[in-house]
Formats: C-alpha cells, sequence, structure tokens
C-alpha cells in the first residue's frame, strides 16, 4: 500500500478512535459530575430566592424544577458509568498504538502486512469496545476534548479538519435553527396580537 494512503487510513482511524475515547470519557463526566453541580446550583437559587425577589419568581422555580427532572435522567447512567470510563481508556490504549503505528510507516516509508494485520485487529477492538448510548450533550463535550483539549496535529497533518464541518457538533446547527424559527415565530405573533387573542377566546370557551 502506498506510504501516503496508509497514513491518510490510519488518521481517518485514529479520528474515528480519538474522538469515540472522549464520548465515553464525556458520558462518564457528565454522568459523575452534573448531579453533584445541579444540586449546589438550586441550594444557592433556593438561598438566594430567601433575599431576591426575582429569583422567588415562578418562572424561575419552574426552570430549577426542569433541571432537577434533567438530574433524574442523568442518573439512569449511574450504574453503567464505569463501563463508559473503561471504554474510554481502552479507546486512549488503541489511539496511542495507532500514533506508535503512524510513526513507523512514516519513519520506514513503508505499510507492511504486519501493520495491516494491526489496523484491522485495531478496528476489530474498537467496534468491540464502544458503547452504542451515550447522554445527551455528551457529543457537545467530546468535540470540546477532541479538538480544544487533545494533541491531535498528529492526525491533522493527515486529516484536515474544518473548523464548520469537523469542530462544531450538527446539534448545534439544529439548536440554532429551531431558536431562529422559534424566534421568528414569537415575532409574527408579536405583530398579530389578534391570533392570540382568538386563541385564548377558544380556549375559553372550550
Amino acid at each position: 500500500m502506498d506510504q501516503q494512503v496508509a497514513l491518510k487510513l490510519i488518521a481517518e482511524k485514529a479520528y474515528d478512535v480519538g474522538y469515540s475515547a472522549k464520548l465515553h470519557f464525556s458520558t462518564y463526566d457528565i454522568v459523575e459530575n452534573a448531579p453533584g453541580r445541579i444540586g449546589l446550583i438550586s441550594l444557592v437559587i433556593g438561598v438566594l430566592a430567601l433575599y431576591i425577589d426575582f429569583l422567588a419568581a415562578k418562572h424561575v422555580s419552574a426552570l430549577i424544577t426542569v433541571i432537577g427532572i434533567c438530574s433524574l435522567y442523568i442518573t439512569y447512567y449511574a450504574d453503567t458509568k464505569e463501563q463508559y470510563f473503561q471504554a474510554g481508556n481502552k479507546l486512549t490504549q488503541l489511539l496511542d498504538q495507532l500514533r506508535v503505528m503512524s510513526a513507523r510507516c512514516k519513519s520506514s516509508q513503508q505499510f507492511t502486512a504486519t501493520d495491516q494485520a494491526e489496523l484491522d485487529r485495531i478496528t476489530a477492538d474498537f467496534g468491540a469496545a464502544c458503547l452504542r448510548k451515550h447522554i445527551l450533550f455528551s457529543g457537545w463535550l467530546a468535540h470540546k476534548k477532541f479538538f480544544w483539549d487533545h494533541q491531535i496535529d498528529w492526525i491533522a497533518e493527515h486529516r484536515e479538519f474544518r473548523f464548520f464541518r469537523d469542530k462544531i457538533p450538527f446539534s448545534v446547527y439544529a439548536l440554532i435553527v429551531v431558536v431562529l424559527i422559534a424566534l421568528a415565530g414569537g415575532s409574527w405573533l408579536a405583530t398579530h396580537p389578534e391570533l392570540l387573542l382568538s386563541l385564548k377566546e377558544a380556549c375559553t370557551h372550550e
């Protein structure tokens, strides 16, 4: 196999393995840390609400309740969080092996049958180590961990990363679209108050 083609294949596999490792660590971090932080924030707001009228408002209380419900969702992962940590460690080990392989291939200027067999083994181990289900927003944290906290220059040397295509999660764009639609809808309804009045009357009659 051509050396440049081999280095590109290794870099692409390293991206898959490295990002997946960060995704598993992100799920673990959220499950491990989020409930305590949510509880602390709720407690602080509850105490401050005794002195600040704004924090005692209904919409603030409703928001705290919703956040509390989110903490219940997080607890569903509590029994399996160690599995995510162990999977992240396993995937990190595979990433290190890919890094060594990339350096070896670059220095020897060849990609041998032994290297191909090792790459196939890493691919199989990668599929076996991954857990399918991940907690909400773990992808956002994984992007931050992989692209901003981790050293990926050796991967980017053979696998180009574009800012808007790779470094920003697709769900961020989806969220922006939803927010824009909501703002546009709210703005349109604000300019047509008669529709809101008609809807209110219809609800009253029912």
